[in-house]
């Protein structure tokens, strides 16, 4: 999987810039404010269609205009595609593959996968539950873009049955209809977020004790706010899920919130026994985040059948030379990567020989 080419047109502080990608290698330099972030994030948005870094579509399109526009070149298992997309104001984004709008975003899903490490995902270790969450369901999103849907289903009962218990309504017939379905969607989203932490586990563990020469032993594990009973059938967990919302009713309604549900899981990230978010300094908490990530890279390349892109916003610099090499060492030549930096005397030698170096000023790259 490679990106060739990048157009981008409105977006953010971008009006109208165009990016070759010549070398497996890319690094993005420039002071803070100038827009290589902004450019990352267009790659997240073509992955996802979504951005970590903003909640509306607005945010993403230049001040005064109305709408923008992501291009890109593709190519995967050796077939090239153009990607499009379009952001409106109040309308939403639209979908382009080959020049062909998709009349479904999850067609789109899939065309591009990519793996972010910036600043923000050191709060996947000393951040609260719901950044947790959020990295399992992005990681989920690329390896199924299905789970999108299923994600979005679980969202849309949660809201429902929120704006039920917040009316004040006790129709025990009407709840019994949303705890049902809260149940059948909530059950999804738990399989297959426990199934994920099957797979990343070993291979997490695996890098954290190359990374850290086995000074430290990482446990990931699963924490569902509703326990999946032993044994893990279909019938038992429904039954744990019902009990759960029976027991919590008369608090629910008094909250006006749903108590129960995947909305509250928990992934614990420990060293040596202990929770990483307490256990030591910011460069063991680093070490940690690139082992996930270099967990993430991996699988989705097992699941998918090639490598995805790595984008490594304003991270590298940060690692010592130690780690910087064992990223090298993992990605080498065959993984593509984009990297941003405020400046290259940090980097180690055989990332400067082996890249192709742009400027960022004020949103536009020589």
């Amino acid at each position: 999987m490679y990106l060739q080419q990048l157009h981008l047109q409105d977006f953010r502080n971008y009006r109208q810039q165009e990016v070759i990608f010549a070398a497996p290698k890319t690094i993005l330099v420039g002071d803070n404010a100038q827009g290589k972030s902004n450019l990352l994030e267009a790659v997240e948005v073509l992955t996802s269609l979504t951005s970590h870094r903003a909640s509306r579509d607005r945010e993403l399109i230049y001040r005064g205009q109305e709408q923008a526009w992501i291009r890109a070149k593709v190519r995967r298992w050796d077939v090239e595609r153009e990607l499009g997309i379009r952001l409106q104001e109040g309308v939403g984004k639209s979908v382009h593959v080959n020049g062909q709008t998709l009349s479904r975003h999850l067609d789109f899903l899939g065309q591009l996968n990519a793996v972010l490490f910036s600043s923000w995902d050191l709060e996947i270790v000393r951040g609260g539950p719901e950044h947790r969450r959020n990295w399992l369901d992005q990681v989920l999103r690329q390896l199924e873009p299905l789970y999108s849907q299923i994600r979005e289903d679980y969202a849309r009962t949660l809201r429902q049955r929120n704006a039920l218990l917040k009316s004040g309504s006790r129709d025990p017939a009407l709840l019994q209809v949303w705890n049902e379905a809260l149940i059948k969607t909530g059950i999804r989203v738990m399989r297959r977020r426990q199934r994920l932490l099957e797979r990343l586990c070993p291979l997490a563990k695996a890098w954290h004790a190359q990374i850290s020469g086995g000074q430290e032993a990482l446990t990931l594990t699963y924490q569902p706010q509703v326990p999946c009973p032993t044994p893990s059938g279909s019938e038992t967990w429904v039954a744990a899920f019902m009990e759960q919302l029976h027991r919590l009713a008369a608090a629910e309604y008094q909250r006006g919130t749903s108590l129960v549900g995947p909305h509250r899981d928990e992934v614990d990230l420990s060293l040596n026994g202990i929770p990483a978010r307490i256990y030591g300094s910011q460069g063991q908490q680093r070490t940690l985040v690139l082992a996930l990530k270099l967990a993430e890279l991996h699988l989705i390349e097992e699941v998918i059948g090639e490598p995805p892109l790595l984008l490594l916003d304003d991270v590298l610099a940060e690692l010592d030379l130690h780690r910087q090499n064992q990223l090298l060492e993992a990605i080498q030549s065959r993984i593509q990567t984009i990297v941003t930096a405020t400046h290259l005397s940090s980097f180690a030698a055989p990332w400067l020989g082996s890249a192709h170096i742009y400027h960022v000023h004020q949103g536009s790259l020589t």
